[in-house]
């Protein structure tokens, strides 16, 4: 099954925050991390089932999953999501370093 992926505002807004901070170290890496990381979001069509529950699932009333992301050999970010019926809901952009999200986060 082929599932749509969609972002939530506060994912597109983190997301475009996150390519700003490496655009302004280097504008090359931001354009690879960026590409990188929307393939890693556009995989979550086929099987996002594969992902595990994210590490404070236990603190959400779905299952809350997560992808890892990371530049090169270097995890990096974490992206949080929800699956739908027929959609992927991706609710976060998250830094490994951030602390764990609480529902009013997302």
């Amino acid at each position: 099954m082929k599932y749509e992926v969609v972002l939530t505002e506060q994912a597109e807004r983190s997301l475009h925050a996150a390519y700003r901070w490496y655009d302004s170290r280097s504008a090359e890496a931001a354009g690879r991390w960026y590409d990188g990381i929307v393939r890693a979001m556009t995989s979550l069509e086929q099987s996002p089932e594969r992902c595990p529950l994210a590490r404070e699932n236990d603190r959400f009333p779905v299952e809350l999953r997560q992808l890892n992301y990371g530049s090169g050999k270097r995890l990096t970010h974490r992206i949080l999501f929800v699956i739908r019926p027929s959609r992927v809901v991706v609710y976060a952009v998250r830094h490994v370093a951030q602390r764990d999200a609480l529902p009013e986060d997302l």
